[in-house]
């Protein structure tokens, strides 16, 4: 299909993104939105690039401790009791969630019924590796209409590079297996991409393979990008005597004394990914297939609240809520600074919006240096994630993103065909925000 159809760009259904609600349209209503981990950091594979699984030594996390059903049922009833909206809607995360077992979703499914107003509707999304789905699990998914969220990084080359079995074993067939049985079953599925120094250099392989070998019609590209300390160091508490200028060796994965594990995405290849991908998705499926970081581009485009929250002026409401009960301020921020407090002692709904976690939604966006404010992409950017603010501008200044170089290559690139896809569509209802909205 080309370009002639216009692409549905209404906000996303709440499980089909990264985020429940944008957090601008979240500072007008008191919604949040709950990542749940019920297997902690657990999982079968050993991604080499995860940022996820030190947490069992970090969290001090005995292995097989997973959710027990008090927690369970005290989280559902507290999150149904929180939400206003005509959806609720669960993400189960992990580690791998899978690893509960289709025993413990079951239960998921009775209790959400147990609690569920009459006039509010419930839907649930599974991010998986998938390499564990079978006829069982099909099953189960399709009866109760879960969506997939399947973790993939490309064709088997591309996928097998970092992504690894226990026994550092390639799993791209394990995941081919779960597809087949996800297609039988006719499961709903998106993509899940995590775009490393590798992969980032074969954007066309990738966006074809997801496309037209696996049939997926929706896309989510997560840039790789970890500061070499991570699994000491929580963001925001680098040491920022080593915090390298944006462009310079140390900016950049594979150099020596870099700032980033040598997996991260180098930022010029992330602008590369994205403007290849976009051109390909631009001219031939634009309005058939939907990619996370291009429709929140149009959207905010059109002076519509972001879609996601990397590229929204506000951060604070994606929460991760941990095995044992435990809420932490995001999930790239499960780390002990940033516990805000756990379900048994506050309910759901105090948490996500307590004072620390308002500080923390504000702070992380509005503290962007000089630099970021007089960009003439800013409002399409807002600095990103925090979390790979870790780099200095080019005066000096440090809170940068990382990325940068990238983004700016990307907005560049498609920013003329953007406003025009956004023009074509409608014009904007309300006026864009402007840079007045950082304060």
């Amino acid at each position: 299909m080309k370009h002639s159809t216009v692409i549905p760009l209404t906000p996303l259904p709440t499980s089909r993104g990264d985020l429940a609600a944008s957090p601008e349209s979240a500072r007008f209503k008191r919604r949040f939105h709950v990542m749940a981990k019920p297997t902690g950091s657990a999982c079968n594979l050993d991604c080499t690039y995860c940022f996820y699984l030190h947490k069992e030594q970090l969290l001090e996390q005995r292995r097989g401790q997973f959710m027990n059903d008090l927690t369970l049922e005290t989280f559902i009833r507290q999150y149904i009791e929180a939400q206003d909206g005509d959806s609720i809607v669960f993400s189960w995360q992990g580690g791998e969630p899978t690893l509960m077992g289709l025993d413990f979703f079951r239960k998921v499914v009775a209790l959400q019924q147990k609690y569920k107003p009459a006039a509010q509707r419930i839907e649930n999304n599974l991010q998986t590796n998938g390499t564990a789905l079978d006829d069982g699990w099909c099953t189960f998914l399709k009866e109760h209409d879960w969506l997939v969220g399947l973790s993939v990084d490309g064709p088997r080359e591309l996928h097998d590079v970092y992504r690894v079995s226990r026994a550092g074993k390639p799993t791209f067939d394990h995941v081919m297996r779960g597809v087949d049985c996800m297609h039988r079953h006719g499961v709903s599925f998106n993509t899940l991409t995590v775009v490393n120094r590798v992969n980032a250099r074969r954007p066309i392989d990738i966006y074809r393979f997801l496309t037209r070998e696996l049939g997926a019609t929706y896309l989510q590209f997560n840039p790789c990008v970890e500061p070499t300390s991570f699994r000491q160091v929580a963001p925001q508490f680098w040491d920022e005597t080593s915090i390298p200028v944006v462009g310079t060796a140390r900016a950049k994965p594979g150099t020596e004394g870099s700032v980033v594990t040598d997996w991260s995405v180098d930022p010029d290849d992330w602008g590369y990914f994205l403007n290849r991908t976009f051109d390909e998705w631009y001219r031939e499926d634009l309005g058939r297939v939907l990619v996370n970081l291009f429709e929140t581009a149009v959207a905010q485009t059109m002076g519509l609240p972001s879609q996601l929250c990397i590229t929204a002026p506000f951060c604070g409401k994606g929460l991760a809520l941990e095995h044992d009960g435990r809420v932490y301020s995001c999930d790239h921020y499960v780390y002990p600074q940033y516990e805000l407090s756990d379900i048994f002692t506050h309910p759901l709904n105090e948490i996500a919006f307590s004072e620390r976690q308002k500080t923390f939604g504000f702070e992380k966006k509005a503290s962007l240096p000089a630099y970021c404010r007089s960009c003439s992409h800013l409002d399409l950017c807002w600095g990103e994630c925090p979390k790979n603010r870790i780099v200095r501008a080019p005066d000096g200044e440090a809170g940068l993103n990382y990325l940068c170089p990238g983004i700016r290559r990307f907005h560049a690139h498609a920013g003329p065909r953007i406003r025009q896809i956004a023009r074509s569509i409608q014009p904007p209802r309300h006026p864009p925000t402007g840079h007045a909205s950082l304060p």
